[in-house]
C-alpha cells in the first residue's frame, strides 16, 4: 500500500478509536431509564454517529483503493489505541500488559501489510 493510503487508513482507524470513546461518554450521560428522545437528544451518540458514518465512507473509499487483506490490519491498532485514548481523555487506567499487547498487534501490522 502506498503511504498516503496507509495514512488514510490509519486516520479511519483513528476516528473507530474516537468513536468509541464518544460511546463511552454517551454511555456514561443516559439516564436510568432510557427513551428514544434521551438518545436522539444526546449529543455524545449523534456525535458519535456522525463520526462513524463520515469513518464509514472513508472505509469504503479506502477498500476501493486497497486489498483487504493489506488495509484490515490496520484495524488492529484499535486496539491500542482506544485504551491509550481512553487513559489521555478519560482516566481510565492503562496496564503494561495493554502496552505489551498493542507493540505485538503493532508488529503485526506491519508484518501482515508489506508485500
Amino acid at each position: 500500500m502506498s503511504l498516503p493510503l496507509s495514512l488514510l487508513t490509519f486516520l479511519c482507524v483513528l476516528c473507530i478509536a474516537i468513536g468509541q470513546l464518544l460511546f463511552k461518554k454517551t454511555a456514561t450521560t443516559l439516564p436510568d431509564t432510557l427513551s428514544v428522545s434521551a438518545l436522539l437528544l444526546n449529543g455524545w451518540l449523534m456525535a458519535s454517529l456522525i463520526l462513524y458514518g463520515l469513518t464509514t465512507l472513508g472505509w469504503v473509499w479506502i477498500l476501493r483503493h486497497a486489498p483487504l487483506h493489506l488495509a484490515y490490519p490496520f484495524m488492529g491498532l484499535a486496539f491500542l489505541i482506544v485504551p491509550v485514548l481512553a487513559w489521555l481523555f478519560l482516566g481510565e487506567p492503562l496496564h503494561w500488559h495493554t502496552l505489551a499487547g498493542g507493540a505485538l498487534i503493532m508488529a503485526g501490522v506491519v508484518l501482515a501489510s508489506r508485500v
